[in-house]
């Protein structure tokens, strides 16, 4: 069963992608290897070359990690109350239906106010149930991001750590 964390902007230096980066070493010391994409490895011209059943070869790579993945975690950051667009244009550039279908997914959803994002959580489930990706019950909305991260980019609030923890082990048994 191969996994894949999808770090959902392509903002460098993110707080998406450091939370990307804990969650693969958490799952990693559970036992389970994850990998990560992040949409920073987008091609520059995506929209140009990859949408509309176009296919260029540097999103080739890309494609057959998510054609190859059963198991995603999306860390997506809030971008103007929703998912950032970047996310759609990745989404709607990969192959239909077969990129996603019946394979499954945990929603973690993060921003610098207070909410965590569930507007664009709740946004992208929508997609996620068009595209007949399972969406796991237990979301994780994680608000005040930059509060979140010790000096060792490790998450350390007792809330969070407890979701994340059974976000997580309820992950890698669904």
């Amino acid at each position: 069963m191969t996994t894949t964390i999808i770090s959902s902007t392509n903002r460098p230096n993110s707080s998406t992608f450091k939370l990307a980066q804990y969650y693969q070493k958490r799952l990693a010391e559970k036992g389970m290897e994850a990998g990560i994409l992040s949409l920073m490895d987008l091609p520059p011209n995506l929209i140009q070359t990859d949408l509309y059943k176009k296919r260029s070869a540097e999103f080739l790579p890309i494609q057959d990690i998510v054609s190859k993945t059963d198991k995603f975690i999306f860390i997506i950051p809030e971008y103007n109350g929703s998912f950032p667009g970047v996310l759609k244009v990745f989404i709607d550039a990969l192959d239909f239906p077969g990129s996603f279908y019946e394979k499954k997914a945990a929603l973690v959803g993060l921003s610098s106010g207070k909410y965590g994002n569930i507007r664009g959580i709740d946004h992208f489930t929508g997609v996620c149930h068009y595209m007949h990706l399972e969406v796991m019950p237990l979301k994780i909305h994680i608000g005040s991001i930059n509060k979140e991260f010790d000096e060792h980019n490790n998450l350390y609030q007792s809330d969070t750590l407890q979701y994340t923890e059974e976000q997580m082990d309820k992950f890698i048994l669904f």
